[in-house]
């Protein structure tokens, strides 16, 4: 080949590698100029110290938010019993304000789409405590019971959304590689809420059963109050893609969590039953709610000492631990087998809680992670409803039976989808 052949050609390829360089010179510009979306966490780009102090905002509304439903079983069921004289009124009004909050979990959730995350929670927040403050003026003027039932149900309908947005929130609060630790500080604090709100209930109410749930209701809207002020919206970057919510795959972690929180709701239902089945006092129920809750406590503390999501076997060895404490008590063949068992299940409450979140979240797109944190909060919610019925209708040992099925069988399929996930992103990274 002469040379004046060979000139034209080195002339090309100078040419386009000139304009490859320049093409990649433009690329980097814009992803240096480029703008973060708001989607990503809000806190990489805040200060350590206010980082923190949001953090700590964040934890007390997530506390304050669910005292209410901790101290509702007790301080309805004096209110029932100081208006009615039977202290059933107050079950049938938590049943209505459960079975609210699985209706109107998917409706309000998608309202809030539109608007300020932090905005809408704070909206949903004031709209429980108005219910609230209803049940209360409606008890002081003695208006008949079926409305404090309607008045109770309406606050539940709210509920499920409102734990949704807030655990959007987190996101934009907390970096995503601390993610872990701040669900297991919320699952911590959590606990000791469930463990201390009915006592206060209980003490408030011995004065007088409406003061109880006037101050509940005062510190319902605390989550209001203390939730940081950040600006929160869907970017129009981010493309809405038309997956629904409830996929398959989120599907099973919500059965999953179901079973679990059916588990757990069984023994305190039913730690009374346990207690007298020992033929001791009914007072002793301690003895297992005490030791259940103590348990969970922990396993809290672990997660947040941990900071890291499990892996799949560690989740599979949880949801067999599980199993295994559902087992002893359900044998019941004595006190110290039944308490240990008891804290077995208690043990692995916050780390599967944390694990079916962080799962979640990656499962999820951002315009649906509020819907699908909000199913996360109902399917606990169905879970307490499906043990109580079973401890309605049939014994104590047969429903832990049958719940410990029931975690067999979603357990395994959750491993199998788990495992499955992890060896394609396994085969795509090779």
């Amino acid at each position: 080949m002469s040379g004046n052949q060979i000139r034209p050609i080195a002339r090309s390829v100078t040419a386009r590698l000139q304009k490859s360089q320049a093409l990649i010179s433009v690329k980097r510009l814009m992803n240096i100029s480029k703008k973060p979306s708001r989607e990503l966490h809000k806190s990489s780009a805040t200060p350590e110290g206010e980082k923190s102090r949001s953090f700590i905002r964040w934890l007390l509304s997530s506390a304050f938010l669910s005292f209410p439903q901790a101290a509702g079983p007790i301080a309805f069921s004096l209110l029932a019993l100081s208006i009615t004289g039977d202290s059933r009124g107050g079950a049938a009004m938590i049943l209505a304000m459960t079975i609210a909050q699985v209706i109107g979990v998917i409706p309000f959730t998608r309202l809030g789409n539109r608007f300020n995350s932090v905005t809408y929670f704070q909206l949903l927040t004031l709209t429980r405590s108005v219910a609230l403050l209803c049940i209360v003026l409606a008890s002081w003027y003695k208006l008949p019971f079926t409305v404090l039932v309607i008045l109770a149900s309406l606050a539940g309908l709210v509920n499920g959304a409102a734990q949704g947005y807030l655990r959007v929130i987190l996101n934009h609060v907390v970096n995503a590689n601390r993610l872990p630790r701040g669900l297991g500080m919320a699952a911590t604090l959590n606990e000791m809420v469930f463990v201390l709100a009915p006592v206060a209930a209980s003490g408030l109410g011995s004065i007088s059963p409406v003061f109880s749930l006037l101050v509940i209701t005062a510190l319902g809207i605390l989550p209001a109050i203390l939730i940081p002020r950040l600006n929160i919206r869907s970017s129009p970057s981010v493309v809405k893609t038309q997956q629904r919510a409830l996929t398959r795959p989120v599907a099973l972690v919500l059965i999953c969590s179901t079973a679990a929180e059916a588990t757990v709701a069984a023994v305190e239902i039913g730690a009374v039953a346990l207690a007298l089945s020992f033929r001791y006092e009914p007072f002793y129920a301690i003895f297992f709610t005490v030791p259940l809750c103590l348990a969970s406590v922990m396993g809290g503390v672990w997660v947040s000492i941990r900071n890291r999501m499990s892996a799949p076997g560690t989740v599979l060895l949880h949801l067999c631990l599980m199993m295994l404490g559902a087992l002893m008590v359900t044998v019941n063949f004595s006190v110290i087998t039944t308490i240990v068992g008891v804290m077995c299940i208690g043990s692995v409450i916050a780390p599967l809680g944390t694990h079916f979140s962080l799962v979640l979240d990656e499962m999820s797109p951002p315009h649906l992670k509020a819907e699908v944190f909000a199913l996360l909060r109902t399917s606990n919610a169905m879970g307490v409803i499906f043990a109580s019925a079973l401890l309605t209708v049939t014994s104590l040992s047969l429903s832990l039976l049958m719940i410990t099925i029931f975690i067999g069988i979603v357990a395994s399929g959750m491993a199998v989808t788990v495992l499955g996930k992890k060896s394609v992103i396994e085969t795509d990274c090779e």
